[in-house]
């Protein structure tokens, strides 16, 4: 039998037998220490020596079997063959292979022929690395990758959406920009909540304090929000957020936030059990609202309800805004949460 042993001595040094075996022990030694399995077979595959031998196969204890013996009965024949090839040509491969009653293991593998100084084959040495680790990242990254397409193409559409509409409601560039740019600011305020969450949502009272800090600033009160507070996912985010864009735009421009002591009621109760969120946003407002339905009614009544599966209603009554939104539970958590 011949095992390849690494030889550091340059030709004409002498060299004890006594060398080689300390060298083969210590790579041994160092190769226990890695957890790579070596195992050495004949040129008729059996197996001369392993090291670290993978319990699950036969035990550790492969000596004398062939790959039949101890491979997977899926991929021990076609591994065979790969080695018997290797042996016939020299040319060193390498393959991969799944093991494990679910197939849950991954393994790398490399097949090299060992030949002697004088060039005689003596057998095959197979390398083994489990990658099931590596494996396991592989698929986490590519279903994030899948999960971050998928979400980009959802923020891309609802930017499309924003802009069509904006521009259908407004008379003047300027006025499309200004619209615009403020609605793609709200948009941002929320995917940053997201994003921070590793995508999960964020909560309604940090998208509320979010919302309504862009415009009224951290010490400012006139917005109060109490009630039920929820985790929402983030489609769910990214459209009630754009709500309260609108509704505080709305105010600042007609209703009570246009006042220096104006206040607006937000409250939120859960309702049927907790299978319904209901999102109430109360103001006294200056004036009557202009009755054309901008992008804001649009927005809040259509786009925003249509996109959660739920529903939307605008009242105005002398002189008092409400807007309702309900919420259907497949767009929250509940927290342990309250506001008030």
């Amino acid at each position: 039998m011949g095992v390849g042993i690494i030889d550091s001595t340059r030709p004409g040094d002498a060299r004890s037998p006594h060398a080689d075996i300390a060298q083969g022990r210590g790579l041994l030694r160092a190769l226990r220490n890695t957890g790579i399995t070596v195992f050495y077979q004949t040129p008729d595959l059996k197996v001369v020596w392993g090291q670290n031998i993978p319990e699950n196969w036969l035990d550790g204890r492969i000596e004398g079997k062939v790959d039949r013996d101890f491979l997977p009965a899926s991929v021990a024949s076609w591994i065979s063959d790969r080695k018997r090839a290797v042996l016939e040509t020299g040319i060193s491969d390498s393959v991969e292979f799944r093991d494990g009653e679910d197939q849950s293991r991954w393994y790398d593998m490399w097949i090299d022929a060992d030949f002697s100084d004088e060039g005689v084959l003596q057998g095959v040495i197979t390398t083994v690395v489990e990658i099931t680790e590596r494996k396991h990242r592989e698929q986490t990254l590519r279903t994030l990758l899948r999960e971050v397409s998928h979400r980009s193409k959802n923020l891309l559409a609802i930017i499309q959406s924003i802009a069509t509409q904006t521009g259908r409601y407004s008379t003047t560039i300027e006025g499309f920009l200004d619209r615009f740019r403020g609605r793609l600011h709200s948009l941002s305020f929320s995917q940053d909540l997201v994003t921070s969450s590793d995508w999960r949502g964020a909560t309604l009272s940090e998208l509320v304090g979010t919302q309504v800090m862009r415009f009224r600033g951290d010490e400012d009160h006139s917005v109060r929000f109490e009630g039920a507070d929820v985790y929402l996912n983030p489609n769910a985010a990214l459209h009630i957020g754009l709500a309260l864009h609108e509704l505080v735009v709305n105010s600042m421009s007609h209703g009570a936030l246009a006042r220096h002591d104006g206040r607006v009621h937000l409250h939120s109760e859960l309702a049927k059990d907790g299978d319904v969120l209901i999102l109430l946003w109360s103001e006294r407002t200056v004036g009557l609202l202009s009755p054309i339905k901008r992008f804001g009614s649009v927005a809040l009544e259509r786009v925003v309800p249509l996109s959660l599966d739920g529903t939307a209603t605008v009242e105005y009554v002398d002189g008092q805004l409400d807007y309702r939104l309900e919420i259907p539970s497949a767009n929250f958590e509940i927290e342990q949460l309250s506001h008030g």
